[in-house]
C-alpha cells in the first residue's frame, strides 16, 4: 500500500486535477450533445470515474483514507445508476424500438 502512495505522489497533484477536469468536461459535453442513451450512460460513468480519481489522488497526497471511503460510495451509486439506466434502456427498446432520448415522450402512453 505504501508503494502505491509513493507512486501517486511522484506525479504532481496539478496533473491529476487537469486530467480529472478534462475527463469530467468530456463527460459533460457528451451528456449535453449526444442523444443516444448508451453514450449518455457512458458519459455519466466517465464523470463519476474522474471524481473517483480526484478523490483518490487527494486522499493519497493527504495520507487520509476518507477520500477512498467516498470513492467506495460513488462506485455503489454508479452501479445502481447503470442498473436503473439499462432497465430504462431495455424498456425504451421494447416500446419505441430506439434508444434515442428524444423519443422518451412516447413512453408516457
Amino acid at each position: 500500500m505504501d508503494n502505491i502512495t509513493t507512486a501517486i505522489k511522484l506525479i504532481p497533484l496539478e496533473h491529476y486535477v487537469f486530467l480529472c477536469f478534462a475527463l469530467f468536461s468530456i463527460g459533460v459535453f457528451g451528456i449535453l450533445f449526444r442523444r443516444n442513451t448508451i453514450v449518455m450512460l457512458m458519459c455519466i460513468e466517465l464523470m463519476l470515474n474522474s471524481v473517483n480519481l480526484l478523490f483518490t489522488a487527494f486522499s493519497a497526497y493527504r495520507s487520509d483514507a476518507a477520500g477512498q471511503v467516498f470513492v467506495f460510495f460513488i462506485m455503489v451509486v454508479a452501479a445502481v445508476e447503470v442498473a436503473v439506466g439499462l432497465s430504462i434502456l431495455v424498456m425504451m427498446k421494447r416500446n419505441v424500438n430506439s434508444v434515442d432520448v428524444n423519443l422518451l415522450n412516447k413512453l408516457k402512453n
